[in-house]
């Protein structure tokens, strides 16, 4: 019987240990992520940084949304975000780290709050609220072709420090916007709208690939641009285009210059971002510091 019990604790001893490294490997795991900005509302870029010692690769998914991470010095780097109609609420942030061997659980819980956005009216066409029988085929090939744009991503990331503004003019606060199109509700806002009078030169917020550079229906002329690891900005309603698809811009090169083509009341540029089928508000990427990961 001595013999047994001594077995009987050893195993208990052995679970305890292991329970409480489990513990402990838990709470340094909690202790090496961080998001900027730390509050996450929905419609949130963020930038998602992990310090741990001797991770050989990372891994992550967010709202059924896959994360890639790159290293940048002892940091794994992740810029996600949350999707304009996010629900808010409790969340899960999956992340798993390989070091030496082993799977190491970084996951977390993240608290998304609101995004107050207001409710907009706006007078169009009757063509772009009802689109004629012969529009729709047009409209519907259109789709097709942006959804192939967007499946495909460069593995690593193309941009390089701060995100700038495409134009020298104020921006509207109309992300997030439920907007009334002649008196229906007609959809969300997914983007930043800048106040530039046909003519105004346009440029690259970032360094990437032109994905898209042509005219669609709603959009008028349009430039997408490819960031790498699912993250593209959109830019639309030009009155010319200046680059091609295929080509490679950095950081304010010229794309076009705005316009008033596609669905519009009037001159203006329309921005968006989107990270893995998610619209992120361009303003608050804008104010993300991201220069210290150069």
């Amino acid at each position: 019987m001595t013999g047994a019990r001594h077995f009987f604790f050893a195993v208990v001893l052995a679970f305890a240990l292991a329970a409480s490294g489990r513990h402990a490997g838990a709470q340094a795991a909690g202790s090496a992520v961080s998001l900027t900005p730390p509050l996450v509302e929905a419609g949130s870029p963020e930038l998602i940084r992990v310090t741990i010692s001797d991770a050989s690769s990372m891994e992550g998914e967010w709202l059924g949304r896959k994360i890639q991470f790159f290293r940048r010095g002892a940091d794994w780097i992740a810029l996600a975000g949350v999707d304009v109609e996010a629900p808010v609420g409790e969340s899960q942030l999956h992340i798993r780290a390989s070091v030496n061997g082993r799977i190491v659980d970084l996951g977390r819980g993240i608290m998304i709050h609101a995004a107050h956005y207001r409710i907009g009216s706006l007078s169009v066409a009757p063509e772009f609220v009802q689109p004629p029988p012969e529009a729709l085929k047009e409209i519907e090939e259109e789709r097709k072709l942006k959804a192939s744009v967007f499946a495909s991503s460069a593995p690593e990331p193309l941009w390089s420090g701060d995100f700038r503004a495409p134009v020298r003019a104020e921006a509207t606060d109309s992300f997030g916007t439920r907007r009334m199109f002649n008196g229906k509700l007609a959809s969300i806002h997914r983007g930043a709208d800048f106040r530039a009078a046909t003519g105004t030169p346009v440029h690259a917020g970032n360094s990437g690939v032109v994905v898209l550079a042509r005219h669609l229906y709603f959009e008028g002329n349009c430039v997408i641009i490819d960031h790498g690891l699912g993250l593209f900005t959109e830019s639309m309603h030009f009155s010319r285009i200046d680059v091609k698809e295929g080509q490679h811009v950095d950081t304010g090169d010229l794309l076009g210059l705005s316009g008033a083509t596609g669905r519009v009341t009037g001159p203006h540029l329309h921005w968006a971002v989107r990270w893995q089928g998610a619209y992120l508000d361009p303003i608050k990427l804008l104010k993300l510091n991201l220069d210290a990961l150069r």
